[in-house]
């Protein structure tokens, strides 16, 4: 019994927090990913090997984030906070969120 309502009390301080900060794009830490995503785009002939890959991976996730930045206010704070709460693993991506964000609006939009 002990176990449930810690796990209890812990969604509800999670749920509870998760409006302060859906109100603004989430600072996700792409680093890990992008270290995935480039140690399986490294090949040994590859000009730049990981590094560049990584580089690019970053560089693509800031620019999908900074395109959130201006569509954010077109979703639900529900939305919001349930597609953050999936990008807050060990491997956040913005572009994940983007992905969620729009099919939790065209869920919307279908069920309207």
């Amino acid at each position: 019994m002990r176990f449930g309502l810690h796990c209890i009390s812990a969604s509800i301080v999670l749920t509870a927090s998760v409006p302060a900060f859906a109100d603004s794009v989430p600072r996700l830490n792409v680093d890990p990913v992008c270290r995935g995503i480039a140690q399986q785009a490294a090949t040994p002939g590859e000009s730049g090997g990981p590094d560049l890959s990584f580089r690019r991976c970053v560089k693509s996730e800031m620019a999908v984030r900074h395109r959130l930045m201006g569509r954010w206010a077109k979703y639900t704070p529900t939305e919001k906070a349930n597609c953050i709460g999936s990008e807050m693993g060990g491997f956040a991506s913005y572009t994940d969120l983007a992905t969620c964000q729009q099919m939790a609006r065209a869920a919307r939009k279908l069920n309207q």
